[in-house]
């Protein structure tokens, strides 16, 4: 109620000013005085606004490096090439009063390997209602961009969510998934946005962030993982250069949203950020952090009854996870059920 009331005050006090300035000379003077007066009020009244509801300020948004890169390290797994290169980017690119354009990321991989987590990660410790902020914006290619003989129309849709909404909040972010069931040339409505202009039509674009999330070129990540893997070498000593052509080149030539699209052309993506597959051990770790989160006790047993829910590849070598762990937080459920169940038995 109060707040409705001084949002009714601030629209009043607004017409008040406009009227008042528009006086004739004569009475310039006692307009300048309500003007001021007015001016005032509507700035307390703004500053007491932002102070309850979201608004693009230091209230709101509040950039958390140490927590991105903390968070990152101690609940991805898996994801050595992740970690440093997205805490870097984002923290270099936050900090630069003056860039000379959009953060670009790209992720890739297969399902489950943490992509949609980054991406929450990398909200959530810039602004502070994280994904439900009004200034990050989610866009599914199924959900939003179904029908791939309305590209056109999407095109303008998309061009006037970005200029709207980057001209509310330069720090927006842009979180595209599914990016390999996109329509093929919609993204190309983005590629001003994201190039090196000042601005475009008064709207300055260099703050925002994009992050494009695909499993476009995962066969050629896995592959790459496994050879390793058959080498006797670690994956961590992959490196992001080996890995930055197969992606370039898997994205490009792949049928989906970055298939032959100007923004790979024109060299307007960043970071190409590999998500490797997830071997078994991975995976035991993240059914451990969904235990804990979930307020169960954590034993090697559940641990191991969770991870054999799951399903794995090669056949013969069963070493990486089909699903990543995007079906850990199920499968916990099931089988703490199954305990719970047990237990009860017992008692009886």
């Amino acid at each position: 109620m109060i707040l409705s009331s001084c949002i009714k005050l601030f629209f009043v006090l607004n017409i008040f000013l406009t009227v008042s300035l528009a006086f004739e000379p004569i009475t310039t003077g006692l307009a300048v005085g309500v003007g001021v007066t007015a001016s005032a009020l509507l700035a307390g009244l703004n500053h007491f606004k932002c102070n309850v509801v979201e608004c693009c300020d230091n209230n709101w948004f509040i950039p958390n490096f140490t927590g991105l890169r903390s968070t990152l390290q101690d609940n991805l797994h898996g994801q050595h090439l992740v970690v440093d290169t997205v805490a870097k980017a984002v923290k270099g690119h936050i900090r630069n009063k003056n860039p000379s354009k959009a953060l670009v990321l790209s992720f890739h991989g297969w399902t489950g390997g943490g992509k949609n987590f980054v991406s929450k990660m990398i909200a959530e410790n810039l602004f502070v209602k994280g994904m439900q902020s009004r200034h990050v914006h989610l866009f599914v290619a199924t959900l939003h961009f179904p029908h791939k003989d309305k590209v056109e129309t999407y095109k303008d849709q998309l061009r006037e969510w970005i200029k709207g909404n980057t001209s509310d909040c330069p720090h927006s972010i842009f979180v595209f998934d599914e990016m390999d069931k996109l329509p093929e040339g919609l993204l190309d409505a983005v590629k001003p946005y994201i190039d090196h202009y000042t601005e475009i039509n008064g709207v300055d674009y260099r703050k925002t962030v994009f992050i494009l999330l695909s499993n476009t070129a995962g066969n050629a990540i896995t592959q790459k993982t496994y050879q390793y893997w058959q080498e006797g070498r670690k994956r961590e000593e992959i490196s992001l250069k080996e890995m930055d052509d197969l992606i370039l080149k898997g994205s490009f030539n792949e049928k989906g949203g970055l298939w032959h699209s100007s923004l790979i052309e024109k060299n307007l993506i960043d970071v190409f950020i590999p998500f490797l597959p997830l071997e078994r051990q991975h995976v035991k770790l993240c059914i451990r952090d969904d235990l804990k989160a979930k307020g169960h006790t954590v034993t090697e047993d559940v641990v191991t009854k969770v991870a054999d829910e799951l399903q794995y590849f090669p056949e013969r070598e069963q070493l990486y996870s089909k699903s990543g762990c995007k079906r850990v937080s199920q499968k916990v459920d099931l089988i703490m059920e199954e305990v719970s169940q047990t237990e009860e038995e017992i008692r009886r």
